[in-house]
């Protein structure tokens, strides 16, 4: 869910899920209220009662402690499927670290699809996502759907890419830039290179890519390892929300 619609849309969002429908082979809405929606209880049961969608995805701010009750009581089935917190860092802020000799670290215009396949795959296949949450949804199903997604964004805005001395790609981020913030949406560092600090060589090649005035991102809330990192690297966290699936009875 983007920051834009996490935190600044300023009303409930309500859409199908195209392409996850014909993935899954379930139709799928995706509800979300804004964290300044200020949206009441009542106005999100009527639109998930109103869904005929196989299952309704929400998400909404964690601040609103007693809807999950309230969703459970409703006629379709509640699971909670993830926590997700956003952090936030002004541009050129951060805590850069020293130059790697012989690494670079920029915004290329384009990325093989099979690289970013394998890569997709080496750092997130084991992390899941909030489909893995829900046993409708079948994991390796879910990953390729993060694959696909992350081969469509790099076509169309490219990536921020680290390379070692031989030129081997060692971590990857795609970004989104807005009129006031550059949204990191993926990145991460491939497993052998794990431990070492490329990530933060990442985060300092994004900042340099970004054009905006602060650079923000999200991630699932048991990720504590990757949270570390953005703190020591200056972000600090502004918003969570919460993930349930409302499955329809059977």
């Amino acid at each position: 869910m983007s920051w834009y619609e996490a935190l600044e849309s300023g009303e409930l969002s309500i859409r199908p899920s195209v392409d996850a429908a014909k993935r899954f082979g379930v139709s799928i809405d995706r509800m979300s209220v804004s964290a300044s929606a200020g949206t009441p209880l009542a106005e999100v049961l009527a639109a998930v009662e109103r869904s005929t969608a196989d299952v309704v995805v929400l998400r909404y701010p964690a601040r609103e402690t007693t809807w999950f009750a309230a969703l459970s009581d409703g006629p379709r089935d509640a699971l909670l499927a993830d926590t997700v917190v956003y952090w936030s860092l002004p541009a050129g802020k951060g805590r850069r670290p020293a130059p790697l000799a012989g690494f670079t670290a920029k915004l290329e215009p384009a990325a093989d699809d099979v690289l970013v396949d394998d890569v997709v795959a080496d750092i997130f296949g084991d992390s899941g996502n909030h489909y893995c949450a829900n046993p409708m949804f079948d994991r390796a199903v879910a990953l390729a759907g993060r694959q696909e997604w992350a081969r469509r964004r790099i076509r169309e805005a490219g990536a921020v890419i680290l390379r070692g001395p031989d030129r081997r790609v060692l971590a990857l981020a795609s970004i989104d830039e807005q009129r006031s913030w550059t949204e990191i949406q993926l990145a991460g560092v491939v497993p052998a290179e794990q431990g070492r600090g490329r990530y933060g060589h990442l985060l300092s090649a994004i900042e340099d890519a970004a054009t905006t005035r602060r650079l923000v991102v999200s991630t699932q809330a048991h990720q504590t390892g990757i949270q570390r990192i953005w703190a020591r690297y200056g972000f600090e966290p502004v918003h969570n929300l919460l993930t349930v699936h409302l499955v329809a009875a059977t």
